[in-house]
């Protein structure tokens, strides 16, 4: 960086400082918060902080005033320009207060960013994929699932419950735990598709096996569960074994549109992996597991979607280091398309709370294991999960996101095989 503009910067008188952040958060209505020079001086709330943003050099002030978007000022979190204490969600409300700043007439960035150094070095942090297939292929898939999931499975058992089920957990109050809440959701999943013993279920997505491995034992079908993680994959088939259900669950690498077991199933669950599909292929998705469902079968989609009025401001932070090619769409567009192909669509619910629940707890989770973390794989993966699970807490949180459970019969000749009510879901 610039000698000169580096050290015009730092001789800025703290009054100075502060008429900077009092213009750029004149408008901001909570100021529970304090914020931190690299020099030590500090700005805001200093008794009883909600969260402090440590401003670690002159470089990071840059990322809110030149073209913001979400993607360069999580890509300083992740260069360590700045960093977060305490409340990371409360602190990503500023953020998406200073994104809607961008174009304010009272605050001129260009009055300031001639006093801040430019990065004249490159800096180091996880390079995402850049595939050269088209979107949404079966070898671009692949890539995109591995770069998401072919962590560590150490990484991801610091944070998550013992059953490792990656997942929008189902609570029975605010302050349930996180194992119990898990065992809830994927029981109440079976409970929805109204399991039987004997009956054939797929799991298109089975992550570590958490769900085909509770079906095969508490409601006695033969599971198989597919995934496009070896890694995952790995994992489960460890667990199916050590747990005794090899005669009763199956675990696959498989892309969805390879699934061919020369049968039908009874039951079909996709959770946490209708994200990846890709609003382009939804018909092909769809027909996929229409063929896979017998007459009167049953199938639950357990995905997220975007809420149909949210308009992304500039390049995603989560495209580019988390989920590449994830393709969010409101849930209309998905049961739209799960209609077309012919599906009945039984119950649609949403478990928008629950989902920031979960990422609360994972988050809590996760920073309270920093130091394994970053042992396990290194400082910015552990920042780059640390705010994508903050950031989608928050979205859940203020209705850009949402979690469905969508709740779908494939009739035979009229009939969905479906009670008249849903009394028996809620039975313990």
């Amino acid at each position: 960086m610039g000698v000169l503009a580096k050290s015009l910067f730092r001789e800025l008188p703290s009054a100075l400082r502060t008429t900077f952040l009092d213009m750029l958060l004149a408008d901001y209505p909570q100021r529970d918060f304090q914020v931190q020079f690299w020099d030590g001086a500090l700005w805001g709330e200093t008794v009883h902080p909600r969260f402090t943003l440590i401003l670690k050099n002159p470089i990071a002030l840059r990322a809110l005033l030149q073209s913001p978007s979400e993607l360069s000022l999580g890509e300083a979190y992740i260069y360590d320009d700045y960093d977060i204490q305490g409340d990371i969600e409360s602190a990503l409300d500023l953020g998406d207060y200073v994104l809607g700043q961008k174009h304010a007439k009272r605050f001129d960035p260009a009055d300031w960013l001639h006093k801040l150094p430019e990065r004249k070095t490159p800096r180091h942090s996880p390079q995402p994929i850049r595939p050269s297939d088209p979107a949404h292929s079966k070898q671009r898939d692949r890539q995109a699932i591995s770069y998401h999931y072919d962590l560590p499975s150490d990484f991801y058992s610091l944070w998550l419950d013992p059953r490792m089920i990656y997942s929008c957990a189902y609570f029975a109050s605010p302050d349930q735990d996180l194992q119990s809440a898990q065992t809830r959701k994927i029981d109440y999943i079976c409970r929805k598709l109204r399991l039987h013993p004997g009956e054939h279920f797929l799991d298109i997505g089975c992550g570590w096996g958490g769900l085909v491995m509770h079906a095969a034992t508490r409601y006695g079908v033969h599971a198989v569960g597919v995934t496009l993680s070896v890694p995952q994959a790995e994992v489960a088939r460890r667990r199916v074994r050590d747990a005794g259900l090899n005669d009763r669950c199956r675990i696959e690498v498989a892309d969805y549109r390879d699934i061919d077991h020369g049968r039908q199933y009874d039951k079909i669950a996709s959770v946490g992996m209708f994200e990846h599909v890709g609003e382009a292929l939804l018909p092909e998705y769809f027909q996929r597991v229409w063929g896979l469902l017998r007459p009167g079968g049953a199938f639950l989609n357990h995905g997220i979607a975007y809420s149909a009025t949210y308009q992304r401001l500039g390049p995603s932070f989560i495209d580019r280091y988390v989920f590449p090619d994830g393709d969010l769409v409101p849930i209309s567009t998905s049961l739209r398309q799960a209609e077309l192909i012919g599906f009945e669509v039984r119950d649609v619910e949403s478990l928008r709370e629950h989902y920031a629940l979960t990422l609360r707890h994972w988050v809590q989770r996760l920073e309270a294991r920093a130091v394994q973390a970053r042992r396990v794989t290194d400082d910015s993966t552990y920042r780059i999960w640390r705010l994508f699970m903050a950031g989608s807490a928050r979205g859940f949180r203020i209705g850009r996101m949402n979690l469905y459970q969508a709740l779908m019969a494939k009739p035979a000749r009229g009939k969905s095989g479906f009670p008249l009510t849903r009394e028996d879901w809620y039975r313990t």
